[in-house]
């Protein structure tokens, strides 16, 4: 963190919780490597097309574990004169691409697998079940052990999983769950397949194997969207923020204020203010690094902070097309 001439701040993501969770990342990423291989080779013996579902599973969070291990890396460079607000949306980008990842190599092949032994059947000896019910048994302690290490990452932060900011450990709890998930209902789809002699089950377990990882997709893409898009900060920080402003006894009224998180651990603070007459230029300045350090003291994360000082009318500034979202707003 680096204080600036103005009071405000640039910071890069802390790199203590970036440690752990390239950790995280890394453990996640060695056991879809050799889990998607193992189920790759058994569905192939067994001819299961549930544990083919699971293996191209596998492949999707392998790669996009790669896309997140960039995005640890990337967010960090600190701001340019070509991207003055820094790179911390790159985890937002990278966490979109792993959405997309999980969607069109997981999801869309699992549909295809399922919908295929619909279409044609499939035969399987008992030794085949057998091997796919033991990769599958070896894929569940792998995946298992994997989302206890992000789980517990997740309660080392606190917040629980609702309180996740990281897209990148987000992103390896929703994998991990899901792939918990996805074993499972591979597993119960072999065995019923087995038992029953119809391929049906198998193939009805790899359709809901591509249901919950569309689901999933559209999830965390649905996040990365509003987060790359530009997200406001919570409610509760823009209150606090506001409230500091009313405060200031040099200060008549806000009459706009606009947050926006551009990283993990940074958020974009702008605010349109109404001063008491009377104040000359030299204490105007005053009073505006004055009140930039102290929104930069009471909320961190702010590290780019602008105060526009007018002496428009009140109603005419809510009016205006930045103050209600209008294209063409300053």
């Amino acid at each position: 963190m680096v204080s600036t001439a103005d009071g405000t701040t640039d910071r890069t993501t802390d790199p203590t919780a970036d440690h752990r969770t390239r950790l995280t990342v890394l453990v996640a990423l060695a056991a879809n490597l050799v889990i998607a291989v193992a189920k790759a080779v058994g569905g192939v013996v067994a001819g299961s097309p549930a544990l083919l579902s699971e293996a191209a599973h596998s492949v999707a969070d392998s790669l996009n574990e790669v896309f997140l291990l960039a995005a640890l890396r990337r967010s960090r460079r600190p701001a340019d004169k070509q991207h003055p607000f820094g790179y911390g949306k790159e985890r937002f980008f990278w966490s979109l691409l792993a959405a997309v990842g999980i969607f069109v190599m997981g999801g869309c092949f699992s549909f295809f697998q399922g919908v295929e032994a619909l279409r044609t059947g499939a035969d399987e000896k008992f030794s085949g079940y057998v091997v796919g019910l033991i990769v599958l048994g070896v894929a569940f302690v792998a995946e298992g052990v994997s989302l206890l290490r992000a789980l517990h990452q997740v309660r080392r932060q606190g917040g629980g999983l609702a309180g996740v900011r990281d897209p990148a450990l987000r992103t390896v709890v929703a994998e991990d769950g899901t792939a918990v998930l996805g074993v499972t209902l591979a597993a119960i789809g072999m065995a019923l397949h087995m038992v029953t002699g119809q391929v049906v089950w198998e193939a009805c377990a790899s359709l809901a194997i591509g249901v919950l990882l569309v689901y999933v997709a559209y999830g965390l893409g649905r996040t990365a969207r509003d987060q790359l898009i530009g997200e406001a900060a919570d409610p509760e920080t823009g209150a606090r923020i506001r409230a500091l402003l009313d405060a200031q006894p040099e200060i008549d009224s806000v009459e706009a204020l606009f947050t926006m998180k551009t990283g993990l651990d940074s958020t974009l603070v702008a605010a349109r203010v109404d001063l008491m007459p009377g104040l000359d230029s030299e204490r105007v300045e005053e009073v505006a690094v004055r009140i930039k350090r102290s929104i930069a003291h009471t909320v961190p994360e702010a590290d780019r902070i602008f105060l526009d000082v007018t002496d428009r009318p009140a109603r005419e500034t809510r009016e205006s097309p930045a103050a209600t979202g209008e294209r063409g707003g300053a």
